[in-house]
């Protein structure tokens, strides 16, 4: 008969027990038995969701590029305003340059239209016709004749040479005649008048 007790369970050699270390847990609620539940996807950040935390990358690259449109177009729109502004400038100073050196060639025409006046002032009418042509060819492209005869004198326009007394009551300068006519080209003055002056 064995000496066993029913409490003691056989380890192969009578009477030894059994080392409490050898037998399994039965606890199920211990550490070795927990099991990590599945992620909920309420715990993620929804990709439609405007105020999560990473946002839409989408959205956040057209913003991106979108301010970068806006500024390459502003400094289109900057660059073709200024563009225009000098090309506007470039054309004005071009017109005023031409005009300038065509003044200067009918300013060095001007001895020979000094030589015609006196010629004609000598009695030389065959000159009248040459004189007339070449006046005729240059004011269209912007000579004027300045021939102030019985004008109020402007100082401007005119080169005072000799004065003569003013009449009672006369304060007035008038040119009452004129010794060597003036010249301007497009309104600038190539040559003063030169003038006698009442007053």
């Amino acid at each position: 008969m064995s000496d066993l007790t029913p409490d003691e369970p056989s380890t192969g050699i009578p009477g030894a027990a059994v080392p409490a270390a050898d037998i399994p847990s039965t606890d199920v609620s211990g550490p070795s038995s927990t099991v990590p539940a599945a992620p909920s996807d309420a715990d993620e950040p929804s990709a439609t969701d405007p105020e999560g935390l990473g946002g839409d990358p989408v959205l956040d690259l057209m913003g991106i590029l979108e301010g970068e449109r806006d500024s390459y177009l502003g400094d289109l729109q900057r660059v073709s305003a200024e563009f225009a502004n000098f090309r506007k400038q470039a054309e004005k100073r071009s017109i005023e340059v031409a005009a300038v050196a065509r003044g200067a060639l009918a300013e060095r025409l001007l001895p020979v239209l000094d030589a015609c006046d006196l010629a004609i002032e000598h009695g030389a009418d065959a000159v009248v016709p040459i004189r007339s042509s070449l006046v005729n060819a240059l004011e269209p492209a912007g000579l004027e004749v300045l021939d102030p005869g019985d004008q109020p004198f402007d100082p401007t326009l005119h080169e005072a040479v000799l004065h003569v007394p003013a009449e009672d009551g006369d304060d007035v300068q008038v040119v009452v005649e004129v010794l060597r006519r003036g010249y301007a080209w497009s309104g600038r003055v190539l040559r003063p008048a030169m003038v006698k002056v009442r007053g």
